[in-house]
């Protein structure tokens, strides 16, 4: 049994180096951001820019539940430019080695960004083939379940974060200025406007296939570092229903974090399509 085992490990770790070295040839074959070897046309990069606790997770999992996205949430790339795409394409490829993926015949390559220290450089933002999603959440909600996911921050940085974020998000809308490329969706319509916010995602997408309540539970779904963690996004399905938490927010909080908000959606209805 034992010998069994370890020729099963040595399988395993022997698969693993061919896909490497076979994503390695084809994705770093040449300089070009967006294009791999023995594929005709370029990849679209597909960016989630939101804060936590938006429905950022359950969102990624929506889109790449269709065929023609390929991603697995949050990345945690550090974007020095364009070229640190082909990081990108290497750790999705990679966490997606399944046969049929090996085609790399996808449309778009997703990443979900929450943080403001990822693009070092954000100028490839306004690339032809670069699409972004920004998705934000009313305050009061989304910083009682920053603290309940943060068990070491307090109110007061957990309230510093949404307010610099949504900022950075303002000002990467403000920089991409192209609605054709920039999609506007409020946490609560992915719940209370459905249909509309799939029909949304298709059109700006230009997918074939259309988006559903139900989607894949991959392998990193719940996993920590990749997106939520809690048991809703484990259902494979949109789940209305909102968990208990017991952290209260205080009304000076929420009415700060509140003019940050408003000022944000109001920046990006202005410079997004809007849902």
């Amino acid at each position: 049994m034992t010998k069994i085992i370890v020729l099963r490990e040595k399988f395993r770790e022997l698969k693993s180096t061919i896909v490497h070295r076979y994503l390695n040839l084809r994705i770093n074959n040449n300089n070009n951001p967006y294009r791999v070897l023995f594929r005709k046309n370029p990849y679209r990069i597909l960016f989630i820019l939101g804060h936590m606790r938006a429905a950022s997770s359950l969102l990624s999992h929506i889109l790449t539940s269709n065929s023609e996205i390929i991603g697995y949430g949050e990345t945690h790339t550090q974007y020095y430019g364009d070229q640190d795409l082909k990081k990108l394409m290497l750790k999705v490829y990679r966490n997606y080695y399944q046969l049929e993926n090996m085609t790399m015949s996808h449309k778009y390559i997703l990443d979900k960004v929450l943080h403001n220290n990822k693009f070092i450089d954000d100028s490839f933002l306004k690339h032809e083939q670069v699409y972004s999603i920004f998705i934000v959440r009313k305050p009061q909600r989304t910083i009682a379940s920053i603290l309940d996911l943060k068990s070491d921050w307090d109110e007061n940085k957990a309230l510093n974060y949404y307010i610099e974020r949504l900022a950075k998000l303002e000002e990467h809308a403000q920089f991409i200025n192209n609605k054709n490329h920039s999609l506007f969706i409020q946490q609560e319509k992915i719940l209370e406007d459905t249909e509309n916010v799939f029909q949304a995602l298709q059109n700006f997408l230009d997918t074939k296939t259309g988006f559903s309540e139900k989607y894949n539970v991959q392998k990193t779904t719940g996993m920590r570092y990749v997106g939520d963690q809690t048991e809703n996004i484990k259902s494979g399905r949109i789940v209305r229903q909102k968990r208990k938490l017991d952290i209260e927010v205080t009304e000076a909080t929420v009415e700060k974090a509140m003019e940050s908000y408003q000022k944000c959606c109001q920046t990006l209805s202005d410079y997004c399509t809007l849902v």
